[in-house]
């Protein structure tokens, strides 16, 4: 075997299955897939958030191929891409929408390495046929209106889809219809559904990015159906399904239920803590928009920080604040080579959160507060498990980080050193960003993590972007931050009665589902 045929057979290629839209939907094997890829060839819908899976130093490709629209790469070229990169030693990972056998030309890539003599493997997903017409309220099958379904792709040949396509057969053959990538065909299409003897007033809808907070949906008559979905806008993305089916949408549209459902909500904290935020808002249906309104970076100058961590032993107690400080003490210890977990210091945390990223880290967590997740209750979780007095600590914190706590253990008796582990930077992004969707109504609630958070977006604001602001739903995680709304003329509408994320994302919830829209002062 040559040198170059051994790198080949090191190399493979994997088609996953993205699904329909919400990332949440990908298959267990397709996380790992693109956790373990070398190269992430994709189309352009494809998730940020599946994207991000990849390691940092993966390759990523997008080639393209949006519905119609002309594609970024041929699909031979598509195919040699693959092909190239597998034989390079490396794992390449083809993120297509849905499932990549149900019209996602995967057949046509996998037999192009097949061909090639290059390994491959098929990672099925969530076909929008399924997935789409799930989070819309609509079974495929149901034995009180349908026994057969089929899936039909609307440009097989956009040119000649009448011809093709045997619509009119189609049209009575099957009790439920289902149609992808037909919008811009669709009026003929239904035209030969008609002329094959399907009846006008046959329930029909089109979902527009199903299983997406964005999703919109359109029920008419099939007779009427064209008209009501160009009168609504609707556009591609979307699955066309025909069929008595669409009756139970009535009774059966879940996802649209959701309280945030449809709410475009931005979020201000820094993208290593955004995650919790994402995932809640994701459940409530709302749509994150995330732009950090501060970075997160290590302290200037890093000798406080070692000298705590060469006198470990000195302290009865560690405290963290914050997931950050957890973080960022861990990896200037680990730059140090000093095992910091092994100390005889009683560890001390916030919240469940910062608590759950120090025993990742391999500590033992002493004392959480019960309730208030904030100075005050971490200094009384501290008091309830040892009397402070006599005892010193280390407290690894952001270098803007408030006195409440250790004035609290000094007045108590207690030596308390504070150490800068991480400061806090301006955001890197453009203005515009953040004032043209504001502005057009694009965003409809505000969440604020922190003053900084609430001071830098402020920054960004023009005159007209400030009274959009305004207009949109605004909430804040404590009274501190909420104070620091109100200095720069932005009231908030939200205060949760504990500091967490999903607890912000909670009462949002609860307060915009109380009515729309809001009022304004």
């Amino acid at each position: 075997m040559s040198s170059s045929e051994r790198t080949a057979a090191k190399g493979k290629v994997i088609l996953v299955g993205a699904g329909p839209g919400d990332p949440d939907l990908i298959t267990v094997r397709g996380v790992a897939a693109l956790r373990a890829a070398d190269v992430v060839v994709h189309d352009s819908l494809a998730s940020r958030d599946l994207l991000d899976l990849a390691p940092p130093g993966a390759e990523r490709i997008d080639v393209g191929k949006r519905g119609h629209d002309p594609p970024t790469r041929p699909q031979p070229e598509t195919n040699r891409l693959l092909i190239a990169r597998a034989r390079e030693g490396k794992t390449v990972v083809r993120l297509k929408g849905g499932d990549p056998f149900v019209f996602g030309r995967g057949g046509e890539e996998a037999s192009a390495c097949a061909d090639a003599g290059v390994p491959f493997e098929v990672v099925p997903g969530v076909s929008s046929a399924v997935g789409a017409l799930a989070y819309a309220g609509v079974p495929l099958t149901d034995r009180r209106h349908s026994a057969s379904f089929a899936v039909v792709t609307g440009h097989k040949d956009p040119t000649r889809v009448s011809v093709e396509t045997r619509w009119e057969a189609l049209g009575s053959a099957v009790d439920t219809l289902v149609i992808l990538m037909g919008m811009r065909s669709l009026e003929p299409i239904v035209a030969r559904l008609l002329a094959g003897g399907r009846a006008p007033e046959t329930p029909a809808a089109a979902v527009m990015n199903g299983t997406l907070p964005s999703q919109r949906v359109v029920e008419a008559p099939l007779g009427d159906i064209v008209a009501r979905i160009r009168a609504a806008g609707l556009g591609a993305p979307a699955v066309v399904v025909v069929g008595d089916v669409v009756r139970l949408r009535e009774k059966l549209a879940w996802f649209e239920r959701r309280p945030l459902f449809g709410t475009r909500v931005l979020v201000t904290r820094p993208r290593q803590q955004a995650a919790e935020m994402v995932a809640a808002l994701r459940e409530a249906g709302a749509e994150a928009v995330v732009h950090p309104m501060l970075r997160l970076l290590p302290p200037e100058d890093p000798a406080p920080v070692d000298a705590a961590l060469a006198r470990l032993d000195a302290y009865d107690g560690l405290i963290f604040a914050s997931v950050n400080a957890v973080r960022f003490f861990a990896e200037r210890a680990a730059e140090r080579g000093v095992d910091w977990t092994s100390g005889a210091a009683d560890v001390f945390c916030v919240g469940p959160r910062t608590a759950e990223a120090a025993r990742a880290e391999g500590l033992a967590v002493r004392g959480v507060p019960e309730s208030r997740y904030d100075a005050e209750g971490l200094l009384a979780a501290i008091e309830k498990h040892f009397p402070p007095a006599g005892r010193r600590f280390l407290l690894p914190r952001t270098s803007e980080g408030r006195d409440e706590l250790p004035t609290g253990l000094r007045v108590a008796g207690a030596t308390v050193d504070c150490v800068s582990v991480y400061r806090s930077a301006p955001p890197d992004v453009d203005p515009e960003l953040i004032r043209a969707p504001l502005v057009a109504g694009a965003i409809q609630a505000l969440t604020f993590t922190s003053p900084l958070t609430v001071t830098n977006f402020s920054a960004l604001l023009d005159a007209e972007a400030r009274s959009a602001a305004a207009r949109c739903w605004i909430a804040s995680i404590g009274p501190v931050t909420a104070e620091a709304l109100r200095r720069e003329g932005l009231e908030p509408d939200v205060m949760p009665e504990r500091a967490g994320a999903a607890d912000l994302v909670a009462a949002l919830a609860a307060r915009v589902s109380e009515g729309r829209p809001k009022e304004k002062r």
